[in-house]
């Protein structure tokens, strides 16, 4: 099987190659735009993967690479959800109009499957119930949010027009090694500065599900492998939900400190677009026989181990 991987220099495309490479040939299309090769270089220089560094909007380039492959792990995307805010056209941009373009080029080389990381943001605000995947309607509240759910939009209608079979999946919070943004690197950074003060955006008391990178790339494989559907829609989160304060005395204890203050910015939001409670339900997987290794608070734990030897 030949597979192709948008964004697969990122954090969750390094950790999908980890497990495909060596049993299936792989591209990878990435502009190195917000990662680098490292995490997959070993991969790269022994020849396991085919590396393209290039924009998804240099159409030539994407249709070179998308002949004879069977999947496309569509992962590319601008990753940080607070930045929409200033520059909106980055998830208008490598969101909507980079899925779009990887939906024609596959429309043009007959590639007839697809495997797309959306987001829990696609709900917006909700109540305090686990959400599942047919909750409605969603009003996202972030460009982000509003950017994947418009990709899994245009998904669904070229999978339906088109003949093609799509697995969306909408992740929680994704932590663990090789992270590179969010609020666990994003801690450990700043207690690296200053071992006795640490901001905490918000007040604190938002509360998300954290679902380790190995436990989300497992689910992804899994619900790939058991559901064969024209649209195939998941949640992928764990069992749990961890509040930043919680989180944040956690990675102070990874980081061997003590006595350290916080410092909360205050507000029910750590940002503009920020959802401060979310619960998500995984039971659609789940029911299928999917099983995760860690719980939210293990999932954060573990990832603040890794990435203290990594950033620290």
């Amino acid at each position: 099987m030949k597979y192709l991987i948008t964004g697969g220099a990122g954090f969750i495309g390094s950790h999908l190659i980890n497990k495909l490479a060596g049993k299936h040939e792989i591209v990878v299309l990435d502009d190195l735009s917000e990662s680098t090769t490292d995490m997959i270089r070993a991969h790269i220089d022994s020849g396991a993967v085919k590396f393209i560094e290039a924009s998804i909007s240099d159409t030539k380039t994407l249709d070179s690479a998308m002949g004879g492959v069977d999947t496309v792990f569509h992962l590319a995307a601008h990753r940080d959800v607070r930045a929409g805010a200033e520059n909106p056209a980055k998830d208008m941009d490598n969101g909507i109009l980079a899925t779009y373009q990887v939906l024609e080029s596959m429309r043009r080389k007959d590639v007839k499957s697809i495997i797309f990381s959306s987001s829990q943001t696609v709900y917006g605000e909700v109540s305090d119930e686990p959400v599942s995947e047919n909750f409605g309607p969603m009003v996202p509240i972030s460009i982000y949010g509003a950017s994947k759910l418009a990709c899994e939009s245009l998904i669904m209608a070229y999978s339906h027009t088109y003949g093609m079979k799509s697995w969306i999946y909408r992740f929680a919070n994704i932590v663990g090694e090789g992270g590179t943004h969010g609020v666990i690197p994003d801690f450990i950074l700043k207690l690296k500065k200053d071992p006795k003060r640490l901001e905490i955006l918000g007040d604190g008391t938002q509360t998300k599900p954290y679902l380790e990178v190995g436990d989300c790339v497992g689910g992804m494989l899994f619900g790939w492998e058991n559901s064969h559907d024209s649209v195939n829609l998941f949640n992928l989160g764990t069992e749990g939900w961890t509040s930043v304060t919680k989180l944040a005395e956690m990675v102070v204890e990874e980081c061997g400190l003590k006595d350290v203050e916080f410092h909360y910015s205050g507000g029910k939001r750590g940002w503009v677009g920020d959802v401060p409670r979310i619960r998500l339900s995984s039971d659609k997987i789940r029911k299928l026989g999917w099983t995760t290794k860690y719980d939210s608070d293990e999932a954060v734990r573990v990832a603040a181990k890794a990435l203290y030897k990594q950033l620290w």
